[in-house]
């Protein structure tokens, strides 16, 4: 399934998504023309990070704008870009910032916590991106999503969607970790942001309805 839009007013313009998604084009185009060597000091090493926690300290941030490839931007954008814009319009502009680089830094973490003595690079959006995702399916578990499956474009609730995709990240992560081989796709960075911006969409969620009660 692809997400192609979704069918979701939003309130306000989601200046921060589109600056996101600017600064990750931005970045690739800007790893294009520095080569491998840049990719590789700019990107996350869960070993070298270990080793040297405070020099790596940037890394954390710079790998979550940088991608191994043009699918691998697109993708992430794509997702972003769809549903992006309402969790922006649900939290605010600011929260919605810190809400993005938390999801992105607990997604580094979770891959880092299965994957500590690796040293292969690690880079992408995807796990920032994966926690949008988990909040939109709190926020908007019914909000139309148009997919691409196959040649066929259809409308299906953003539960089946978003829950599909998880359940395909939980598939390949678990399956990874009995492999003697490193996946070259991070799936268990996607599920730790995947959750943490479900649990956190869920709080504040909560906390609105608490606000609402007693006013």
């Amino acid at each position: 399934m692809l997400p192609l839009a979704d069918y979701n007013p939003r309130r306000i313009i989601p200046w921060f998504t589109y600056l996101l998604i600017g600064l990750n084009f931005v970045m690739f185009f800007f790893e294009m023309t520095q080569g491998e060597a840049f990719v590789i000091t700019w990107s996350f090493v869960p070993q070298r990070f270990l080793a040297d926690p405070l020099g790596q300290l940037p890394t954390l941030f710079t790998s979550m704008f940088m991608h191994a490839g043009w699918l691998h931007i697109l993708g992430n954008m794509l997702y972003l870009w769809v549903f992006g814009d309402n969790i922006e319009d649900r939290f605010g502009h600011v929260f919605f910032i810190f809400f993005y680089i938390i999801c992105g830094l607990t997604a580094t973490f979770t891959h880092m916590l299965f994957n500590a003595g690796s040293v292969i690079p690690t880079l992408g959006a995807s796990g920032a991106v994966a926690g949008v995702l988990g909040a939109y399916l709190v926020l908007y578990p019914v909000a139309r999503v148009i997919v691409l499956m196959g040649f066929i474009i259809i409308p299906l609730p953003a539960i089946i969607v978003l829950g599909f995709w998880f359940v395909i990240q939980v598939f390949y992560g678990v399956g990874s970790l009995g492999s003697t081989a490193e996946a070259e796709i991070a799936y268990m960075a996607h599920i730790g942001g995947f959750v943490t911006g479900f649990v956190i969409a869920i709080i504040f969620r909560i906390g609105k309805k608490g606000k609402q009660a007693v006013y």
